[in-house]
């Protein structure tokens, strides 16, 4: 089908239409200030990091701030300042990834659910409302736990995890407008399964779901922050802030501020991309 002027005209009215009102969000805007930092901060590490995140140097363990290292060191002595810029790289890499992965699972086998219907959709779910038994911290430590430690079973039990939820509201959103008229129209035209999930599906069902797998980059960050606690996630020497978490515990009697670094960091990356959340949320709402 061909689009003419009018179509086109009217999409970029769409897209400045959901940006005015993404930018009237004050706490999404100040949510991609902070993540714009942190993402130059992790683009630049090499050049800003002021010490090796991963040389120690055991005359200097835990010492407070000051000039020469502006937020202490750990308990090995390496500059913490480093090894946080460092850190943001693999958190964000174990938050990212996973929903991304998911992201294109879970939303494949929720749309080709929610157009096909019928008993193809009862065998999809059910299998996946059995992920639903069990909380996902649970889920999380027990895949992990038998795939062993490392980044890539980090990676593969967090993407298991997140599959089931974005499979769910996939298929939800895809029910929802499977009855359409456009949609029976494309029917009637005597187009096929594909080329109507491709053209027309896709297109209004994908906002949704790319926002709710936004919204779970916080918990999977949390989580993979927790796997690496527990020891079961990133192995040391490698700086992530839940690691951090973890080998910093025994100082935080002596050194509580330091012991916090990591785990504020954690908040504020977390807090960024759900404040980006809700004003994608807000600004992809028509009725609003």
């Amino acid at each position: 089908m061909t689009r003419g002027p009018f179509h086109e005209k009217h999409k970029n009215q769409l897209w400045y239409l959901t940006l005015r009102q993404f930018l009237r969000h004050k706490m999404a805007v100040f949510g991609i200030i902070l993540m714009a930092v942190i993402v130059f901060s992790v683009a630049f590490v090499d050049r800003i990091m002021p010490y090796d995140p991963e040389t120690p140097d055991l005359s200097n363990m835990l010492s407070p701030p000051s000039l020469a290292h502006p937020l202490g060191t750990d308990e090995l002595g390496r500059d913490m300042l480093s090894r946080l810029i460092m850190g943001a790289r693999l958190s964000l890499f174990m938050g990212v990834t996973p929903v991304f992965i998911a992201l294109l699972i879970g939303g494949a086998i929720g749309v080709v659910a929610g157009y096909a219907g019928g008993l193809l959709n009862t065998l999809l779910m059910r299998t996946i409302d059995v992920f639903f038994a069990f909380p996902s911290v649970l889920l999380a430590i027990a895949l992990s736990g038998a795939l062993g430690a490392g980044i890539t079973n980090g990676l593969i039990s967090l993407t298991i995890v997140f599959v089931p939820p974005i499979a769910r509201v996939a298929e939800s959103v895809t029910t929802g407008i499977r009855s359409r008229d456009f949609i029976e129209a494309a029917r009637a035209s005597g187009a096929n399964a594909l080329t109507i999930i491709r053209h027309h599906v896709l297109g209004n069902v994908l906002g949704p779901i790319l926002v709710y797998a936004m919204s779970l980059i916080a918990v999977s960050m949390i989580l993979a922050s927790g796997l690496s606690f527990l020891g079961l996630g990133v192995k040391p020497p490698e700086p992530e802030w839940g690691l951090m978490l973890n080998t910093l515990r025994t100082a935080i009697y002596t050194q509580p501020l330091l012991c916090a670094l990591p785990g504020v960091m954690i908040f504020i990356t977390s807090i960024a991309f759900n404040m980006l959340t809700d004003g994608l949320r807000s600004a992809m709402d028509l009725k609003a």
